[in-house]
């Protein structure tokens, strides 16, 4: 059945709206699932809407043009079986919350690559940028590091002190 004049206007519409929401994100999952129940749908979009990720389920045909007329750099991953887009102004965030949920839902949720500093990344750059810790984390570890040494420092002139006394 042929498409209808106002049913072509509000895929243009979609598509202007997907170039926007591309060009204007920090990075773009490109997520493939299949075999979702409604509620691991539900629970994988809450995930991600807590993370400020934007979730939406697309047809290939709207996110290969929205894709390609967004001006990015490199070659666009395969899209195969049902596709959906995960962005945010985070740079880390959106492949993070496709790549935690992949692990729990017995690879019913894929990620397939994305779009990350300007370019077309593939599955394993994505994966390999998704393992990357949250900054609290790496705030953390580096307050770890600095800390060590005083902490050896502080240990040492403490047994000193009770060889002393002794």
């Amino acid at each position: 059945m042929a498409k209808t004049k106002a049913q072509k206007k509000a895929s243009l519409a979609t598509i202007a709206k997907l170039i926007k929401d591309v060009k204007d994100a920090g990075s773009v999952a490109l997520v493939k699932f299949s075999g979702l129940t409604v509620a691991d749908a539900t629970n994988f979009r809450r995930k991600l809407r807590a993370e400020s990720v934007n979730y939406l389920v697309t047809k290939k045909t709207l996110a290969k043009k929205a894709l390609t007329e967004s001006g990015v750099a490199g070659e666009v991953p395969a899209l195969d079986g049902q596709i959906g887009l995960a962005w945010g102004a985070d740079q880390i965030a959106p492949a993070r919350g496709v790549y935690e949920f992949q692990k729990q839902s017995e690879k019913k949720v894929e990620l397939l690559g994305g779009i990350f500093e300007g370019r077309f990344m593939n599955c394993q750059e994505m994966s390999s940028i998704a393992a990357i810790p949250s900054r609290q984390t790496l705030y953390a570890q580096l307050v770890n590091v600095i800390n060590s040494p005083i902490q050896g420092l502080v240990m040492i002139l403490d047994g000193m002190a009770k060889k002393k006394v002794v």
